[in-house]
């Protein structure tokens, strides 16, 4: 509040520059200096001139007749007041308002003693810093307890401004402060309850985004799997960053990471629906560049106007590779055992919902002991930087980052310099294939035989089989029904395939895999066969003694066709 703006209306006071002029044609030269005391006076009326309406004299000065005395007004006004004059703040007048809130108080004596309450809010230093600069200074919403009329204790808030009176005279004990407090208690409630909204609108916002997120990663037997998900901002908006792990079975695994553009409800709802169709093209174990071909499709039709990339990756550890796809995402990057990190950079196509894109798949090796790390954009892009800085920066970071994938995410989001604070989601995933050695590495064993020949293959393949579990110390009920299903996965093929055929075994902690490739692409399907019939029975046997089956073509031209066992609980058998 700045007195000054009061001058042309209010008694004893007047323009800073009319104020010569006006002390020159007062007949008593103490009249100036006691015109303004009636503002830094007790209070009572008669301290101040009983003139008040400003007009304007042909030397420019102010002279003011008709108005009430400033003790009036200010009592008059809702707001509260309190006037003090010298360097110990003497309290020279208070309003009626002031007096509601913290009681009757006393004049003459200085604010420390007098006004108690405005050194507990912490005003007093501040006061003096006003009487010596001249400059009003202003705290807002201070907190003040006081009691009504009622003796109810109540709480609320007050914006309390320090203005100079009479700066410009030079006898620092006639000039003053005046101290004005707004009350602005709806205005912090107000204030609270807005961030309180908000605060509970960003959780509920995170929590939609995690609940369309995996709730627990799927664990494959060769892999080391872990994720981590950081929303950006803190506004309610949601973001599309997703991700998933899908087991394929044959021991092979399924990663996915996406990301759909802007944020809020509609890309969440893309989202959603992007990763749910994933899953389900996923089942039909297609190579990544067709399902990439699939999502390109339906993102078309679930929203045009909605942009989302995506990279679809298969790990098969018989073969100690990666294969995927990617539309318009970010290369994978892997580390290598020696800490080597390398880029996947090609095949690459056009964010998903384009269209008229032919998408292909790569591949990149990933043996035992590899790391890889799939991302989305706020993980490396900066606004200050260009984007492959921020790959080489995630290389970099990636190449000493050591542990389990949970650390490995966790030390890539700090070097990274990801924060709560961050504005921009952020989702990793990170996958390890473990070099086993010792006794772990005694549960993970492959074997395979190429099946040359024609019907004599057959018998090859179940002495084959038979010895290999053997030796792998399996319980006489898993051995046998791993001789019969091999035998019965030979036979199909035998039948209904063309060499190359091969019959490969393998085995991990948790369960046995047997799989059998050829060159024909006609994948088996499961049907009732008929009293009559000869043949149509095998794949009927596999889904019946095996706790999970399948086929699918393979990237040269041909199929698998597979079943797994899950190992008993027991020990196994010993010899």
């Amino acid at each position: 509040m700045n007195l000054t703006r009061w001058s042309a209306r209010l008694p004893g006071t007047q323009r800073r520059g009319a104020v010569p002029a006006a002390r020159a044609k007062t007949a008593d030269p103490a009249a100036a200096p006691a015109a303004g005391r009636g503002l830094l006076g007790t209070g009572r009326a008669d301290t101040a001139p009983a003139t008040g309406a400003a007009a304007y004299a042909a030397d420019g000065s102010v002279q003011v007749t008709g108005a009430p005395p400033i003790p009036e007004v200010l009592t008059s006004l809702p707001a509260l007041i309190a006037v003090t004059h010298g360097s110990a703040h003497r309290v020279g007048f208070v309003n009626d308002a002031y007096t509601d809130v913290f009681g009757p108080r006393s004049t003459g004596a200085p604010a420390r003693e007098a006004l108690p309450e405005l050194d507990e809010l912490g005003l007093l230093p501040l006061m003096d810093q006003v009487h010596r600069s001249g400059k009003p200074r202003t705290v807002k919403a201070r907190k003040v307890t006081h009691g009504d009329t009622t003796a109810v204790t109540r709480q609320g808030y007050f914006t309390f401004t320090c203005t100079p009176v009479d700066a410009d005279d030079p006898d620092p004990e006639r000039r003053g402060v005046l101290v004005f407090a707004a009350d602005v208690t709806d205005q912090v409630l107000s204030a609270d309850r807005l961030r309180e909204s908000e605060r509970r609108l960003h959780e509920t916002a995170v929590t939609l985004q995690r609940s369309l997120l995996p709730q627990e990663l799927e664990q494959p037997d060769d892999l080391r799997v872990a994720a981590t998900y950081q929303p950006g901002g803190t506004d309610a908006a949601v973001g599309g960053d997703w991700y998933d792990v899908i087991t394929l079975g044959a021991g092979r695994t399924a990663l996915v990471i996406g990301d759909v553009m802007g944020r809020g409800v509609r890309a969440a709802a893309v989202m959603g629906q992007l990763r749910t169709a994933v899953r389900a093209y996923a089942r039909l174990d297609l190579p990544p560049h067709e399902v990439i071909q699939l999502l390109d499709g339906l993102a078309s039709e679930i929203d045009a106007t909605q942009i989302a990339t995506c990279v679809y990756a298969v790990h098969d550890p018989s073969e100690g590779r990666l294969s995927y796809a990617s539309a318009g995402h970010l290369p994978i990057v892997i580390r290598d055992p020696d800490g080597t990190v390398r880029r996947a950079e090609e095949p690459t196509g056009p964010p998903l919902g384009t269209g008229g894109w032919i998408h292909t798949s790569g591949s990149i090796p990933l043996g035992p002991g590899c790391t890889a790390v799939l991302y989305t954009d706020g993980l490396i892009e900066r606004r200050d930087q260009d984007i492959d800085d921020g790959i080489t920066a995630l290389t970099g970071a990636l190449a000493g980052a050591t542990g389990s994938p949970q650390v490995v995410c966790d030390r890539l989001l700090r070097a990274l310099g990801v924060t709560s604070e961050h504005d921009d989601d952020v989702a990793v995933l990170v996958l390890q294939y473990p070099d086993r050695t010792g006794d772990d590495a005694e549960l993970f064993r492959n074997a395979s035989l190429d099946l040359l020949g024609g019907v004599e293959a057959a018998p090859r393949a179940r002495a084959f089989a038979s010895g290999v579990l053997a030796s792998w110390r399996f319980p006489v009920e898993l051995r046998d029904l791993g001789v019969l299903a091999a035998s019965e996965l030979v036979a199909n093929s035998l039948k209904h395939g063309h060499p190359p055929m091969r019959l490969r075994l393998r085995r991990t902690d948790r369960r046995l895999i047997i799989e059998v490739t050829d060159g024909d692409e006609h994948l088996p399907r499961r049907r009732r066969a008929e009293p009559g019939d000869e043949s149509g029975r095998g794949i009927s046997i596999i889904a019946t003694i095996a706790s999970g089956w399948g086929s699918r073509r393979t990237p040269g031209g041909g199929k698998a066709v597979w079943c797994e066992f899950a190992l008993p609980e027991y020990p196994a058998e010993t010899e």
